[in-house]
């Protein structure tokens, strides 16, 4: 039989995400992307190559749900026809650029749930329905230098980020203890140019004393592109010590 590589994706649409997903279809994996928007030029790469690629509009907000789907159909995949399996959590949202206590609570609730509490709902519905599987099963959580260095009025977002990296130490320490455990990594994947940076470099200097550096960071031209920067994290994905360090920067 014919096995295929599987990657799951979240925030296929658009920056590092759509690019991912661009690379992997070119290398021949099945696709299954939880986007707010489906991407016409995506379905029709994977046409083109003869790959699957689902793609589920799904508001990551609404986690349960996300990962409940995500769950039941890996239940229901015939495993035999599946080389490996792997669970990319990219996507992300930063709320208003501010102090704390001038977020609106709805903002900082949607952040903190897109950030955070849906990478773990859908690490946890992964594991469990592929946990008799014996092939290769890996998590890559896209993290930020920011879940490692503190910055005024990024709260919500270093919060998460850091959270990231401390849940995916507990499940590696989890799955070590198992027979075919998966392996996990939370990457920091370099300063890139999407939207985000776009978000930064435009938010309120008296509000957010760092605007400046991310201005310099475009100004000097050190931005990967959302290309490359797939190109980085996807070979780190695909190194054979992958997980060994369950917190990791793509740069190191």
């Amino acid at each position: 039989m014919n096995q295929k590589h599987l990657t799951i994706l979240t925030g296929a649409s658009r920056g590092m995400g759509l690019a991912m997903a661009q690379q992997r279809i070119a290398a021949g994996h099945d696709l299954v992307c939880l986007s707010r928007k489906t991407s016409e030029s995506l379905a029709a790469q994977a046409a083109a190559a003869g790959v699957r690629c689902e793609q589920w509009p799904q508001d990551l907000a609404q986690a349960e749900a996300a990962a409940a789907r995500l769950e039941a159909w890996l239940r229901a995949q015939d495993r035999s026809a599946i080389a490996s399996v792997t669970l990319i959590n990219n996507a992300g949202l930063i709320p208003h650029i501010a102090p704390l206590d001038a977020i609106p609570a709805a903002q900082l609730a949607e952040a903190m749930r897109v950030d955070l509490e849906a990478p773990m709902l859908l690490t946890g519905a992964f594991l469990r329905a592929t946990a008799d599987w014996t092939q290769p099963r890996k998590v890559l959580n896209i993290s930020s230098g920011l879940g490692r260095r503190a910055m005024a009025a990024q709260a919500a977002y270093c919060a998460a980020k850091a959270g990231m990296d401390h849940f995916s130490r507990c499940v590696a320490l989890e799955q070590a203890a198992l027979p075919h455990g998966a392996r996990i990594c939370s990457l920091a994947p370099g300063v890139i140019d999407t939207d985000m940076q776009v978000q930064l470099r435009g938010a309120d200097a008296a509000s957010f004393p760092d605007r400046g550096n991310f201005v310099g960071l475009k100004e000097k031209g050190v931005l990967a592109s959302p290309a490359d920067a797939a190109a980085r994290v996807l070979a780190w994905l695909d190194r054979p010590d992958f997980g060994s360090n369950p917190v990791a920067d793509v740069r190191d």
